[in-house]
């Protein structure tokens, strides 16, 4: 009986020992994690400090003060706008040694072209009602806006000789000459003659609402 009493006795030791070992591991481990927290830490902040130095995001600063030059009233009555895509290559140096000194780029660009007729140019003397027939004479369709979106257009291949650090102003001049390419592809197109037609449709419309069925425009 003696000897299963010293038995447990030491069952119960060797348990409290080893349940104090353990747990002096896990604290110790605890603080050795808590010692190597802000190591840590500082390593995540110099990371961050390094990618955003590799990468730097930009800066935009308005300048408070704003000017207004000029304020107009605008009549336009938009008719019709395209929605234009176009590829432009800018290149400079590409002779024998272009992979040397080089400079080529591909960019596509998305532009939108707004025309209409100016309705500050319609005025009464451009209308006569004869025998219940409206005579109007419209003025010329116009282009009112030929820009490009900058959000959708962008660069899509550049290559730079292996001496050069590429022209500084290349995309720049790529984004002008797509604007007068996307103008000049509305135009090709019958963009104006299409917005011309459209003002005479809606124009036929609303004079019809005023009390005049019977319109024909006059060239």
């Amino acid at each position: 009986m003696k000897n299963n009493w010293f038995n447990i006795v030491v069952i119960l030791v060797l348990g409290a020992g080893v349940y104090f070992i353990v747990d002096t591991i896990r604290q110790t481990a605890a603080q050795a994690q808590q010692a190597l927290n802000p190591i840590q830490q500082a390593n995540n902040a110099m990371q961050t400090q390094v990618a955003d130095f590799m990468h730097p995001t930009p800066t935009i600063i308005p300048d408070p003060v704003t000017y207004i030059s000029e304020i107009r009233a605008l009549a336009r009555l938009e008719t019709i706008q395209y929605s234009v895509e176009k590829v432009i290559t800018a290149e400079q140096n590409q002779g024998t040694f272009g992979f040397a000194f080089g400079d080529k780029l591909l960019f596509v660009a998305h532009g939108v072209v707004i025309a209409g007729i100016d309705m500050e140019k319609f005025t009464p003397e451009s209308m006569r009602y004869e025998n219940g027939v409206l005579y109007a004479t419209l003025p010329p369709a116009e282009i009112f806006i030929a820009s490009l979106d900058n959000e959708k257009s962008y660069v899509y291949e550049r290559d730079t000789g292996i001496f050069t650090k590429g022209v500084q102003d290349l995309e720049t001049l790529a984004r002008q000459s797509a604007e007068q390419e996307i103008l000049k592809a509305a135009l090709e197109d019958g963009i104006l003659a299409q917005a011309q037609l459209n003002a005479e449709a809606y124009l036929i419309k609303f004079f019809a609402a005023l009390g005049f069925p019977n319109t024909i425009f006059v060239k």
